[in-house]
């Protein structure tokens, strides 16, 4: 049986390649070891040794990963656009943009995954090159899984991961607000999903999630995947409650991002959410995409591509010339890539600035990821446009109803999740504030009552370690002695720990993110995520300045 790093090993060696590594000499290493079928040993070696490779000097982009290093090299740009709209409006967008995306997707779905000369083949074989409605359904080209999805075949809009993110998304918001954290998503993720309905990176992260591999290092470990597509389809929600407000969508998206990819991968998701917030002010594509490119890294890979493409679109009036330019310029990424993805949603957006229709059928029919691309453009123009405007030769079709892979929403209203996604965006006026007024410096901090479902918690800085006093309906003989914690952080505000459980029974790993401010405490334990609140009973003397 092949190793995990024997699997992923050729996708990596590509993607540490786009990433600025010299690849050439551990590239016959690896052809070497992949043609005597190595060990597993020596397969671990060789990922570890090319995960580790540095970017060469040469390189011409900069592109970190972290959200201060990712804001540090945005350009300037207004990060609040102000929204005149009264709620009634709102609503029409928010519920636009889910169906918009809704009709994106379904139109692109039957062919995902197609190159664009076989798009163009079958729509000429069943005389339906003049696209203007859902794709007619064939047994020849077609599985009959995606019959669903086809002209006069929708009655809803059928199951597709592009629809379960963001309802995914609206239930992390619906449960932490503005507080939501990576580690928080990733406990959404793992209490509503199932595996086998996450793909590439987002299946790359769930797997390291089961082997209690957290955010951040959970968008890296044997993720190859990191800069595909996955994130960039999970960022509608925080564009949606984020009405005029491009960095806030753009923070709550690499909050999501964060978790299973990295560099251009989370670019990706925050680009997306940024636009779709400025659509609700901004009418001329040029805005809403320069809206998108004011929140990521103006030397990046990314926003390179985004500039190149809206430029040659500016030159033609032809969309099809400017598929050949992106063709020729990004065709070399994955079919799933984020950056040649990118690029037709760009394309998509500037010819369908005034007609929906156009948006997303240009898109589609450009190929590669049709349903992911298609769901992304139908989303922004949808914002746009509003729900009362959009054809309803696409949007009428789904009834007002969305099948679903996530648990508990496996069949929802389309306008329910608008009305929820309102309420959300209601309560999301502004980012969390960062309310503590004491530097944590270290383990010294005082003594803490601590309230939980697991009853009362003592936790003591001092001694590093935190006792379960009364546990309550989870009271057993043998009550769990003081754990020590492990793996501290105490950076202002906030305040991350772990600490282990083995004892009647128990035998796992807890963490605890959340806040102090002054003497008061808030987060939540994983797994589970279990509110946690408390109070300081105690401060140490050092603690006094």
């Amino acid at each position: 049986m092949r190793s995990l790093e024997q699997k992923l090993i050729k996708l990596e060696l590509k993607q540490r390649n786009e990433e600025g590594c010299r690849t050439e000499e551990i590239a016959s290493r690896i052809a070497a070891a992949l043609e005597r079928n190595a060990s597993t040993t020596d397969f671990k070696g060789l990922y570890e040794e090319l995960v580790n490779l540095p970017i060469e000097p040469s390189f011409p982009y900069t592109e970190p990963s972290t959200l201060e290093a990712i804001q540090a090299e945005r350009p300037d740009a207004p990060r609040e656009l102000g929204v005149t709209s009264d709620d009634d409006e709102i609503y029409n967008r928010i519920y636009g943009g889910w169906l918009g995306r809704a009709a994106g997707c379904a139109l692109g779905k039957p062919v995902e995954g197609w190159p664009k000369h076989r798009i163009d083949t079958f729509l000429r074989e069943t005389n339906s090159l003049q696209l203007d409605n859902y794709l007619p359904f064939s047994d020849t080209y077609m599985s009959g899984v995606h019959k669903p999805s086809t002209r006069g075949n929708i009655r809803y809009m059928d199951r597709d991961d592009d629809m379960d993110y963001p309802i995914l998304g609206l239930m992390a918001l619906e449960r932490y607000g503005p507080k939501l954290t990576p580690r928080s998503m990733a406990s959404i993720w793992i209490a509503n999903m199932s595996y086998g309905a996450v793909y590439t990176a987002e299946k790359a992260a769930y797997r390291n999630f089961v082997m209690s591999i957290w955010p951040p290092e959970s968008a890296s470990y044997r993720n190859p995947y990191r800069e595909w597509i996955g994130a960039q389809i999970r960022a509608d929600i925080f564009g949606y409650v984020a009405a005029g407000k491009p960095q806030l969508a753009a923070e709550l998206a690499f909050r999501d991002a964060s978790i299973s990819h990295e560099k251009n991968g989370i670019y990706g998701e925050m680009f997306v959410a940024a636009m779709i917030a400025a659509a609700f002010v901004y009418s001329k594509s040029e805005d809403i995409i320069t809206a998108g490119l004011g929140e990521i890294p103006a030397q990046s890979r990314l926003a390179e591509c985004v500039r190149n493409t809206f430029s040659w679109c500016q030159h033609e009036k032809n969309w099809e010339n400017v598929w050949v330019k992106i063709n020729e310029h990004y065709g070399h990424y994955h079919g799933v890539h984020t950056i040649n993805n990118a690029a037709l949603i760009v394309m998509g957006l500037y010819y369908g600035e005034k007609d929906f229709e156009k948006g997303i059928v240009y898109t589609v029919r450009g190929g590669w990821d049709t349903d992911c691309t298609g769901a992304t453009v139908g989303s922004i123009l949808g914002i746009k446009d509003g729900a009362k405007s959009l054809p309803r030769k696409w949007v009428g079709v789904f009834n007002d109803r969305l099948l679903s892979a996530v648990g508990g929403e496996n069949d929802n209203k389309i306008s329910d999740l608008a009305q929820r996604t309102f309420a959300i965006s209601r309560k999301i006026d502004s980012p969390p504030e960062k309310t503590s007024k004491a530097k944590l410096k270290g383990p010294a901090e005082g003594s803490w009552e601590l309230q939980s479902a697991w009853g009362t918690q003592l936790l003591n800085f001092s001694q590093a370690i935190i006792e379960f006093t009364d546990m309550g309906s989870y009271a057993t003989e043998d009550i769990p002695d003081p754990s020590k914690l492990a793996s501290s952080s105490y950076n202002h505000p906030e305040l991350k720990f772990s600490f282990a459980i083995d004892k009647g029974g128990w035998d796992y790993e807890v963490d605890f993110e959340g806040e102090i401010d002054d003497d008061t405490l808030e987060g939540f334990f994983y797994p589970g995520a279990q509110p946690v609140s408390g109070v300081r009973v105690s401060k140490d003397q050092e603690k006094q300045e």
